[in-house]
């Protein structure tokens, strides 16, 4: 257990997922109170012998490590009294998201910004867990999601890239590979977006929160429509369940999603819709009966007439095997981008997390889209999964080499609770593996799927961070030129709003307005609710917060 105490809420976002990121397997708990030196006091005189004792200063601020005896830990942030400033009212979590500013003074790339009280905080903070652990981190003391944004905000100041890379050395400790990795993809980001007005459109984001089994990694809102064929008895009667419920539901939860999709379109009349993305879940799931429905009432409720992407995740090969009426579906209603998500090629992991498909049904469905018809097809792989390391990421990227997708996402494993690894290993740790003990099999990992993207001409374009991801890394998409998804990149850049419609989706709206304006740069947000039997009693809900959003 970690415990960490500020007398100020100030920057404790930063510090519970700065250490979070070195503590991924521990549970970590950040709080507020009232009275620092009570809780120092109490800390010293407990019964727990205190093993040893780290210190580090930021500016006039103390921060000190006590390592106990039964192996917890407890960090003292401690503020001097005179000392104002804005506080984050939001208590650290789990799950907890990056706070939004329409200016973030800590990471604008200025001069001002090298020596802000949150960046010397950070910076102090982890030299001190770096002599703790003997680690440094990839990321350095980043704790925010999209790292990007840092060098696309200081290309766009008119910085030069060795500047924006040791700002981002030296002021963040970010590792010279991960610095160079952001200002490749800043550069490629703004070299699509430069060719598009989306200041002037937006994106529509829909949700079927349906797959036929779920995966063991999986926290998503995705509901099984198969069984999971579990070997434990118990949890295979439970699925059985789910999935007569589930399958018997999906017309209701169709139903409402329309309800939402045609009020979400007469909400944004008027306003030129650039992309729309099918997302899950695996929305291939439905019947072709159903994903028809589904296509053609898009189709007559919005207007596609400007409409640069579309996309649709088959991202279960199992789910296109069936019929290929599916992929037929797809292409009559001009759907153009897909995704294939193999994961790994190993038959012996798919087993493992629960995927119920083989290797040999994703290089099947593969050729069968690209027979249908679809020259821009995404493949996703996931780097950490049990029992998998250098080795098998090679023998992954040579078979989906031979396959010459469009677009390939790199994942890092990133385990929340919710899923079904979580409650069996918790968080995965990669061990060490090289030679002077720095490294980690899961950077080799990284480099290997790394490398052989860029062998078969995919370059990186867009990249995003989460916590507990193994190894503190990313996960990046890379793409052939002119096969980038688009929406990926308006997404992580926060550049245009998106409207998401079904469970567990987030709408996302961004004031787009001049430099100089009070909401320039503001950026809101409206989640529906993730369970499915809430979304469809609540369903007016949903649609009555992105009115209120948006109006």
């Amino acid at each position: 257990m970690i415990t960490i105490l500020l007398n100020k809420d100030r920057y404790l976002y930063d510090a519970h997922s700065l250490v979070k990121a070195f503590y991924q397997g521990d549970e970590v708990r950040a709080d507020a109170v009232a009275d620092i030196e009570d809780a120092v006091y109490q800390l010293e005189n407990n019964d727990i012998t205190i093993k040893s004792i780290r210190e580090a200063k930021a500016g006039e601020t103390k921060i000190t490590l006590y390592k106990l005896n039964n192996n917890d830990i407890s960090i003292i942030i401690e503020y001097p009294e005179e000392e104002d400033g804005e506080e984050l009212p939001e208590a650290a979590a789990e799950d907890a998201t990056e706070p939004t500013a329409a200016v973030n003074e800590s990471t604008n790339g200025s001069d001002a910004s090298v020596t802000t009280p949150k960046n010397l905080l950070k910076q102090a903070l982890y030299g001190l867990l770096c002599n703790e652990t003997g680690r440094e981190l990839p990321w350095g003391a980043l704790t925010g999601i999209r790292p990007t944004k840092i060098a696309t905000q200081m290309l766009t100041d008119g910085k030069d890239d060795n500047t924006i890379e040791n700002y981002l050395k030296n002021v963040h400790l970010v590792s010279g590979e991960k610095a160079r990795l952001s200002i490749e993809i800043a550069h490629r980001e703004r070299e699509v977006l430069s060719k598009r007005d989306y200041e002037n459109g937006y994106s529509l984001y829909v949700g079927i929160p349906f797959c036929p089994t779920r995966c063991s990694y999986c926290s998503f809102a995705a509901y099984p429509l198969q069984q999971a064929g579990h070997p434990d008895a118990s949890h295979h009667d439970r699925t059985e369940v789910l999935k007569t419920k589930y399958a018997a539901m999906t017309d209701k939860y169709l139903v409402c999603l329309e309800k939402e999709l045609a009020a979400t379109a007469k909400l944004m009349r008027g306003v030129r819709l650039d992309t729309v993305y099918i997302g899950g879940g695996t929305p291939t799931s439905l019947n072709v009966a159903q994903l028809t429905r589904l296509l053609k009432f898009l189709r007559a409720t919005f207007d596609f007439s400007q409409v640069k992407e579309f996309t649709v995740e088959a991202g279960r090969p199992d789910s296109i095997l069936d019929v290929i009426g599916k992929l037929l579906t797809l292409r009559e209603y001009d759907v153009d981008r897909i995704c294939v998500n193999p994961q790994t090629m190993h038959q012996r992991t798919l087993d493992a997390i629960g995927r119920a498909h083989t290797v040999e049904q994703t290089r099947e469905a593969f050729h069968l889209a690209r027979d249908a018809g679809f020259d821009n097809i995404n493949m996703d792989i996931i780097l950490g999964l049990p029992g998998e390391g250098p080795e098998d990421v090679a023998f992954t990227m040579r078979e989906i080499a031979k396959l010459r997708p469009d677009d390939l996402t790199v994942h890092s494993l990133a385990l929340k609770r919710g899923s079904r690894m979580w409650e069996q290993v918790g968080v995965v740790e990669p061990p060490a593996s090289a030679a002077d003990g720095s490294a980690s099999l899961y950077c080799d990992c990284w480099r290997i799927a790394e490398e052989g993207a860029r062998e078969m001409g995919l370059e990186p374009y867009y990249l995003y961070r989460q916590k507990n991801m193994t190894g503190n890394m990313e996960n990046v998409g890379f793409a052939r030129p002119g096969k980038e998804g688009l929406t990926n990149i308006l997404g992580m850049e926060e550049v245009q709003s998106i409207l998401a419609c079904g469970a567990g989706a987030i709408t996302k709206r961004v004031w787009n307005e001049p430099a100089g304006h009070p909401q320039h740069g503001l950026i809101k947000r409206a989640a529906n609710v993730k369970e499915f039997e809430a979304y469809l009693s609540r369903v007016d809900e949903m649609i009555e917060r992105k009115q209120a959003l948006f109006q």
